[in-house]
């Protein structure tokens, strides 16, 4: 059980605390970070790019919002296109806003041809709950620049994070705010169409996550 719950964890790493998981073990995702604009049922679709060459789809949008502990809450939804890696996974989830920092009280995961599988409470607070969303207060301003993507012509900031990556963001990205990224790594991606009609793509009444569902999506053996 130790093994399973190890490997629950690893192949579901909140990237900075986005909705976003960055599942290690079937999909490459960036730190999202930009300027965050929450619009219940507007987002963005992303082409993402390995350093390899290889390419996957990501959308990410929100799709309801409410109070939790106090604080606004957003149900933020990813969704990672990939035939090559398992198919489609989808994630759902509840992030609670404090300033410019985001917290995940929920999360569901979804992969193609399964059942919704929901986190439980330790899983999610076996990890620091929080991180900001925004890159402004952990980068360096680059300036104004203007980039012309499949989503069309975006008038931009500029910013380098403190590890190196560089983020293009303008308020017509939502909810990010994010237009371009690029990681020191080689990893990119880049806006391809703005989302405004986002519907939630989890369906089924989700059950307990089981990481060796993730392990059979892959073809893989099970830890032991």
């Amino acid at each position: 059980m130790k093994a399973l719950f190890r490997v629950a964890v690893t192949v579901l790493v909140l990237s900075g605390v986005s909705p976003l998981v960055n599942a290690q073990m079937m999909f490459h995702t960036p730190d999202l970070r930009g300027v965050w604009n929450p619009v219940v049922g507007s987002g963005a679709s992303y082409e993402m790019t390995r350093a390899d060459g290889e390419k996957s789809q990501m959308d990410i949008f929100i799709v309801g919002k409410e109070t939790v502990e106090g604080k606004d809450g957003y149900w933020i939804e990813t969704v990672i296109q990939n035939p090559k890696r398992g198919g489609d996974m989808v994630v759902k989830s509840l992030m609670g806003i404090e300033g410019t920092n985001g917290t995940v009280y929920r999360m569901v995961m979804q992969m193609a041809g399964r059942p919704p599988m929901e986190m439980s409470g330790q899983m999610l607070a076996s990890r620091d709950p929080k991180k900001s969303l925004d890159i402004r207060s952990q980068g360096q301003d680059m300036g104004l620049e203007t980039l012309t993507t499949p989503a069309g012509t975006f008038a931009c900031e500029h910013w380098r994070s403190n590890d190196g990556a560089d983020g293009w963001i303008s308020p017509k990205a939502p909810p990010y705010g994010l237009v371009k990224s690029t990681g020191k790594d080689g990893f990119t991606i880049i806006l391809t169409r703005i989302i405004t009609d986002a519907k939630d793509r989890i369906t089924g009444t989700p059950v307990p996550f089981d990481p060796t569902h993730l392990m059979e999506q892959r073809g893989g053996k099970q830890p032991q």
